[in-house]
């Protein structure tokens, strides 16, 4: 029979279930005997006397149908060979489905042969098991133990006379006596089956007289054991085990598999609320940013007047409805103007409303979306998967199946290039105005990269400030310096799978990568320079818990043991060196403890169309997208749209839920110190911001020793202009 297979987190606690049928087997013991009562009262008064076929039942129940009362001839075996086997499809009948008496014959001795077999192999009881566990009970609901538990919240060994005789009582027409839309009929049905019970002694007469007049006395609380927000993980288990499934021959929807995910529930929990608290503030105040403007736009900032068209004709219907009307637009586009009424997503809960196919295209393009992922690089093992804000109404996995520009975020890999050839976070570079030349469709040409402020302070930067400060005049000359063929190497070495454009702009992030991807490369720095295989699944086991497969962590040496370890000392840059991008954590206290520390990087691309922050603490890496899903809607203004201040304050609000909660197992505490020795000079003071490069600067700070309050600048956009907040 077809079972489907549960979905564990890391705890053992239930997460959810792939099924085509909603169906949970239960072993004879854990029948009542008032449901094996009413089902032989009703179906099979002579069970437990015949070898399969009751011949006697049969020609009765034929010389009836012909007086004009038909009544079934079929015992509980052939109804049971029937639901296994499907004897009466047409695909089992070959010609024969063509000749009316004949193929009714050949159904019904097919029926025969087949119950006979059945009753050679098992006995009564087992039978019996059988068929309580293959019946359909309507809405989705096969198996006795799935309709006690949603039609009375019971098991079936609880369920009372009157009870069981409703449920075999839709066994009959599970339509017709559907208890939820046809109450009455579900009644009266019930009650011809309390008769039946009292008839053949199962019942008594004061029993009978009393359930008869009992309402059906529903309970319909019973909800799946279900987190709310898990489907992203059940789509990515089935996607992360396709090739397994296939290799072995199981089927994730019918075989009853039982797997034990990797997941955190309490982290996923606390990943979930934050992106809630955070998402419905960032979506506030987008909204406001725009009012009742419409949000898409070109690289001019000019409203695409088109938009709305193209998008209704990227729909799979309108190719239906162009062919129906032959191309007739007016025809088409009253189609997609006429209302319905329907349930659309908003912050405030389900909102119903009336909205025509153009309204619903206008309303979900504002709306925007994350993706974050949590690893333990250590083991491998991913702690957290958010793959966007509600699975109900967004499908798309914002974590693994979305890849957009990374911004800033990429600019590691060419500092990781630079430290693993010969280069350390001490070496200076100016901040100035560069002009980098390349080959571009076979003739040479030339880049100038400005930083996000337009403006260039002239200073010499170690390569961990202008890491830290996210200075994109000095990631490109250090990419210059390295290569940009070598960053691309770099970042697939590290775990990129993306095809990555080698060009002089690599390292500002300027191609597409996903959130799983950006996790994994930079859980490479946390693993003393071993890429990992991130794994979600641990274990799978059949339905008697026998182990079918185990996964362990694999994991390959990429980097050096000292390079891996600078770079979270750069990383740490992020917060320590003057205007570090990540210091808007400052304004999470719950972070700031025992002497934690967290190195990160922010990243935004251009026109703050794309949100990232990556967080490093000394156990965990999470990865942070925000955005729209249609790249013409986004921020304008670097104060609401850079990463800084739309994806780092989740992964905030995350590790201090979880720093929050000592049943997390994960604490405070600082980087590990040096896995082996460290022969590159790394200790070097920065100098301390100038007044004037304070200008250029837009997030406050603690306030430092010489009492200038110093905010960062979140570089990565150049359309960024400069504040004078602090000035």
């Amino acid at each position: 029979m077809s079972v489907s297979t549960e979905i564990y987190y890391a705890d053992g606690k239930l997460m959810g279930r792939f099924s085509k049928e909603n169906r949970t087997p239960v072993e004879f013991k854990s029948i009542s005997p008032n449901l094996v009562n009413a089902l032989i009262s009703t179906e099979d008064v002579r069970f437990y006397n015949h070898h399969g076929v009751d011949f006697y039942s049969f020609f009765t129940s034929m010389l009836s149908t012909a007086k004009g009362d038909k009544r079934g001839g079929s015992t509980i075996t052939q109804q049971l060979a029937k639901n296994l086997f499907e004897t009466r499809k047409k695909k089992s009948q070959g010609l024969i489905r063509h000749v009316p008496m004949i193929r009714t014959m050949v159904s019904k001795v097919k029926e025969w042969f087949t119950a006979f077999e059945i009753e050679r192999i098992y006995n009564k009881n087992e039978i019996l098991t059988l068929y309580f566990n293959t019946v359909p009970f309507g809405n989705n609901t096969f198996g006795i133990k799935a309709a006690s538990l949603k039609y009375f919240n019971k098991t079936p060994d609880a369920l009372n006379p009157a009870q069981a005789a409703m449920l075999i009582g839709m066994l009959k027409a599970t339509s017709t006596y559907n208890p939820i839309k046809n109450p009455d009929r579900c009644t009266e049905r019930r009650n011809i089956v309390l008769g039946q019970m009292e008839k053949y002694g199962s019942i008594s007469k004061a029993e009978y007289t009393a359930d008869t007049q009992q309402p059906l006395n529903l309970d319909l609380s019973y909800v799946e054991d279900e987190s709310q927000g898990d489907s992203y993980i059940r789509r990515a288990v089935e996607k992360w085990l396709d090739k397994w499934c296939k290799d072995n021959g199981y089927n994730l929807y019918e075989d009853g598999l039982k797997i034990y995910t990797t997941i955190d529930p309490r982290l996923q929990q606390y990943a979930e609320e934050a992106v809630a608290e955070k998402m419905k503030m960032l979506q506030k105040r987008f909204n406001n940013l725009w009012g009742n403007k419409n949000p898409w736009r070109d690289l001019s900032g000019d409203e695409i007047v088109d938009f709305l068209l193209k998008a209704e004709q990227h729909l799979p219907v309108y190719k239906l409805l162009d062919k129906k009307y032959h191309g007739d637009m007016s025809q088409i586009q009253q189609y997609f103007d006429r209302k319905k009424k329907m349930k659309v997503f908003s912050w405030n809960g389900d909102r119903d409303t009336a909205f025509s196919s153009a309204d619903s295209i206008k309303y979900y393009t504002r709306i925007l979306n994350t993706g974050m992922m949590t690893i333990e690089p250590s083991s491998g093992k991913i702690k957290v998967w958010v793959g966007g804000i509600d699975h109900r109404y967004f499908n798309y996995d914002h974590v693994n199946q979305s890849k957009r520009q990374a911004g800033s975020t990429f600019k590691p890999f060419a500092y990781v290039t630079a430290l693993d050839n010969g280069f350390t976070p001490c070496d200076k570079f100016t901040d100035k105005p560069v002009s980098i030349k390349f080959m571009n469709a076979g003739k040479p040409d030339f880049w100038q990269p400005q930083n996000a402020d337009f403006h260039f302070t002239y200073q010499d930067m170690s390569l961990r400030w202008a890491m830290g400060k996210s200075v994109n005049s000095i990631t490109a000359q250090v990419t210059e310096k390295v290569g940009w063929d070598k960053v691309v190497e770099y970042a697939h070495k590290c775990g990129i799978e993306s095809p990555l454009k080698s060009v002089p702009s690599v390292s500002l992030g300027t191609n597409d990568v996903s959130v799983f991807e950006m996790v994994r490369a930079y859980s490479t720095f946390l693993n003393k320079g071993q890429r990992i295989d991130p794994i979600l699944v641990t274990k799978i086991t059949d339905q008697d818990n026998n182990v079918l497969a185990e996964f362990t962590l694999k994991s390959e040496k990429v980097l050096s043991e000292e390079t891996a370890w600078l770079m979270l000392y750069m990383f740490r840059g992020g917060m320590e060196e003057p205007g570090g991008t990540s210091q808007a954590l400052w304004e999470y206290p719950g972070l700031w403890k025992k002497d934690n520390q967290i190195g990160g990087k922010t990243g935004t691309s251009s026109k703050y169309v794309d949100g990232w922050y990556m967080g490093i603490t000394k156990d965990l890496v999470t990865g942070i997208w925000v955005g729209a899903d249609d790249r013409s809607v986004h921020f304008t203004t670097s104060e609401s749209g850079e990463g800084s201040h739309t994806a780092l304050p989740i992964f905030g609000r995350f590790m201090e839920k979880v720093y929050a909660d000592p049943k997390s197992g994960y604490t405070y505490g600082q980087f590990p110190k040096p896995w082996s020795k460290i022969t590159k000079e790394y200790d070097c003071p920065s100098p301390r911001l100038s007044i004037d490069s304070l200008e250029t600067d837009s997030l406050n700070l603690p306030v430092d020793t010489s009492g200038i309050k110093p905010p960062p600048t979140d570089e990565e956009n150049p359309e960024n202009k400069p504040s004078t907040q602090n000035k």
